[in-house]
């Protein structure tokens, strides 16, 4: 039995409105996703009963927050089937996860003239960091290339690769194309040199079935707010024997076993990437979240949202004007296209004013939209309580809106 979308919609507060006069179609999922009551609640039950610092304090309200937190380091845990708890660390997000492995793992590992491989694929945040690593560090950045559908050469990856590559990094799911890369392949060949490998996962972790221990990966990266959660936070995974031979990542509170004034002691994983006062809110807020998902179900979400992209291509496809921009064979619910030759900024502005939230521009890809030799693109990127109604909806406008470029 399919999923029940009016059902699931009205969970979802936000969706319940007009746009400009026009009932609000959002489809911009790969930015964020919207949080259903249940997120809400939990966010506002911590700040009613139960706000408190954790794991230091001695009284009721202590206990309570710490325990509510650690639960949900434990869904975590289960959600992308990590070994232990330890081996999850709560980070701002996926762009502070990866720059925590640059500045940690990359400063005591990588050298002069040892090599970073990364693809043409990637987010500005998983590019800027290295960057600034090998500018520090004297090592190389190389980049596999991709073919005209937005997919990854593996060969040339695999031409890369040599017994100097220290790490790949490189993004599961492209956020700007929707891509799937081969990432298992990736992984295993890596290792054959004895590179570590970092997953981008913001995209890939709210449409696909995560299994770190099965990709064998050394680093998972992902953010909360693209799976119903809240902003502001993001999850870590890391093997607990990489992670205990990395630095800390910052001093201060929480990270540390003893102080002195002449030497500092650091705490256990994860607690020692974890300084500070955490996000406590969003981190217990964020269980609710997991438990959307499970009780929906992982490939029941992933079945509606491969149905959605597969009637937008259909619709899409064949309206004169519309250019699709990345046709993987393996994609994430997300099409990405430009309208004859207007501007995606123009495109983005005429769908707002029918009510459809969309991204435009180079979606923080600007080297990927060099490579594709365009300025960027209209991405509309599709979660669970979009319908196919929505879709219809969509073709609708975007028909319309080539009729003017057309004339």
């Amino acid at each position: 039995m399919g999923l029940d979308i009016a059902k699931i919609r009205e969970q979802f507060p936000v969706l319940n409105q007009e746009v400009h006069g026009k009932p609000l179609v959002y489809f911009d999922n790969a930015a964020t996703t919207q949080k259903p009551r249940s997120v809400l609640d939990a966010l506002t039950n911590y700040y009613s009963k139960d706000n408190s610092n954790i794991h230091r304090g001695a009284h009721a309200l202590a206990d309570r927050a710490t325990r509510y937190y650690e639960e949900t380091r434990e869904a975590i845990m289960h959600f992308i089937n990590a070994r232990e708890s330890a081996e999850i660390i709560f980070t701002k997000g996926t762009t502070e996860g990866i720059n925590l492995v640059a500045s940690t793992f990359g400063r005591k590992f990588i050298g002069k003239g040892d090599e970073i491989i990364i693809s043409a694929l990637e987010h500005h945040s998983n590019i800027v960091p290295w960057h600034m690593l090998c500018e520090e560090k004297g090592a190389v950045l190389k980049v596999i290339p991709i073919n005209e559908a937005g997919e990854l050469i593996y060969e040339e990856f695999e031409k890369l690769l040599t017994p100097n590559t220290k790490l790949v990094s490189i993004v599961h799911a492209s956020n700007a194309l929707g891509s799937i890369n081969p990432v298992k392949k990736i992984i295993d060949s890596a290792h054959a040199v004895g590179a570590k490998v970092l997953l981008d996962g913001a995209q890939s972790s709210s449409h696909l079935h995560i299994d770190v221990q099965d990709l064998d990966c050394d680093f998972f990266a992902f953010s909360a707010h693209k799976l119903y959660g809240p902003t502001g936070l993001g999850c870590l995974y890391g093997k607990r024997e990489v992670f205990e031979s990395m630095p800390p990542y910052q001093g201060g509170g929480e990270m540390i076993k003893e102080v002195t004034y002449e030497k500092t002691t650091y705490n256990e994983i994860p607690f020692k990437f974890e300084a500070g006062t955490p996000n406590i809110a969003d981190v217990i807020a964020f269980k609710s979240a997991l438990e959307f998902i499970n009780e929906l179900g992982k490939d029941a979400i992933k079945a509606h949202e491969d149905e959605l992209l597969a009637y937008a291509n259909e619709l899409l496809l064949p309206i004169k004007g519309f250019v699709p921009i990345g046709t993987a064979k393996e994609k994430v619910s997300v099409i990405s296209f430009n309208i004859n030759a207007m501007h995606p900024y123009d495109v983005g502005m005429m769908l707002d004013a029918n009510g459809f939230a969309v991204r435009t521009g180079h979606h923080c890809t600007q080297p990927l939209m060099k490579r594709l030799g365009i300025e960027g693109t209209v991405r509309a990127s599709f979660s669970v309580y979009n319908s196919k109604s929505e879709i219809e909806k969509l073709a609708e406008s975007v028909t319309r809106i080539a009729r003017i470029k057309n004339k």
